[in-house]
């Protein structure tokens, strides 16, 4: 997935500077040290360029962080305008909308652990947070509709099924390594055997 470079106030690269390579770079290390307590100083060091070729392609430290939470969130708001999630009784959606988020989790490990640690000490994190609740009032309404259509058991509240279902998902950011023997779809069908198996009436 490539960064949105009409949101983008960046400049077009420099050779050999690319900004999804900057931006990669600067997420492992906000990742590492935590976004407040690394400077650009420290981005530009791990990435073995100069501040001016950071500042090239961004205006800020704050810009880096938008991209990055921005790319997260947009790839999993993707996944809930899919046919898959969009079309069928609500508990094939909430499946696909889970097996989704799992691959973009795989995909974009480092963005969506970054997202996942906001503590929303900026406006740029609690804009961040602010969508990413939104999308857990998505996960909500189908999990809702899934239970008035009565696939989805009815004694626990559904939008405490949704915080324990993506809880799940979230957790993988803590051990689940891409490359290894265990794919993203092997990953979603063990997520979903899983939490469904607890969820369905």
């Amino acid at each position: 997935m490539t960064v949105d470079t009409e949101r983008s106030p960046g400049r077009r690269g420099r050779p050999g500077h690319s900004l999804d390579t900057l931006l990669a770079g600067a997420v492992a290390v906000f990742n590492e040290r935590g976004y407040e307590a690394t400077s650009m100083d420290e981005v530009a060091t791990r990435l073995g360029v100069t501040k001016s070729a950071l500042y090239h392609h961004v205006p800020s430290k704050g810009e880096l962080l938008r991209l990055a939470l921005d790319r997260a969130l947009d790839a999993l708001f993707a996944v809930t305008q899919e046919t898959g999630a969009t079309t069928g009784p609500a508990i094939d959606r909430l499946e696909y909308v889970v097996r989704g988020s799992v691959r973009v989790l795989a995909a974009e490990l480092p963005f969506v652990t970054l997202l996942l640690r906001l503590r929303g000490n900026t406006e740029i994190e609690r804009t961040a947070l602010h969508r990413r609740r939104e999308f857990d009032r998505i996960v909500t309404g189908l999990v809702r509709a899934a239970e008035h259509e009565g696939d989805v058991r009815a004694d626990v509240d559904p939008a405490v099924l949704s915080r324990l279902l993506f809880g799940t998902v979230n957790s993988l950011t803590e051990w689940y390594r891409p490359g290894g023997d265990l794919s993203a779809a092997d990953l979603a069908d063990a997520v979903v055997a899983i939490t469904f198996s607890g969820l369905r009436t």
